[in-house]
């Protein structure tokens, strides 16, 4: 298995399984080699356990042919997106009581949405071929940002007041979303 640690100014590790079946390591510059290799096999089951998930995938994906998105189509997928999603960004933060800034649209490979502390929102063009209350969740998930900077409780608790059954989309990403992903070429 190849890891790669990424080091930069951060608090805590975060590990990350790729779709090319190799581990990124994101760690505070003041982890050592040793806290590293201690997490990494605390974890050995989570990242076994996602790598054996990608490899699954990737066999339902080549045993079922599906079309690819060609460059027209994305850009096609962001220019609806550049048209639906600011809608809805308006409509949920009067819903929840927060302002934002700038609203960018991306093919991104591993994030679905975004927000900068500066309240600047990134939304993923591919979010346009999920289901609509998927959508809507991405977008209160990152304006619920605006209240809560992290994924603690308190944050979880304003996603759930405004979708309730947040975690049926969540669910969905999880499953579906790494889909969506691979099909652009």
């Amino acid at each position: 298995m190849k890891v790669t640690v990424i080091r930069s100014n951060r608090k805590t590790v975060a590990i990350q399984v790729n779709s090319d079946l190799s581990v990124t390591v994101r760690a505070p510059r003041s982890a050592s080699e040793k806290d590293i290799e201690e997490i990494l096999k605390k974890k050995e089951a989570w990242i076994s356990k996602h790598i054996e998930k990608i490899k699954k995938t990737k066999e339902r994906l080549e045993a079922e042919p599906t079309e690819k998105l060609t460059r027209e189509k994305v850009i096609a997928l962001a220019e609806e997106a550049l048209e639906v999603i600011p809608t809805r960004v308006e409509y949920f933060a009067r819903v929840i009581g927060v302002t934002y800034g700038k609203i960018t649209i991306r093919n991104q490979k591993t994030r679905w949405g975004s927000c900068s502390s500066k309240g600047n929102l990134n939304f993923n063009c591919l979010l346009m071929l999920a289901p609509p209350e998927v959508l809507d969740y991405v977008v209160v998930h990152e304006l619920c940002h605006r209240k809560q900077m992290n994924h603690s409780k308190a944050f979880w608790s304003e996603v759930e007041k405004v979708l309730p059954d947040y975690k049926e989309a969540r669910k969905w990403l999880k499953e579906e979303g790494s889909q969506m992903i691979t099909l652009f070429l």
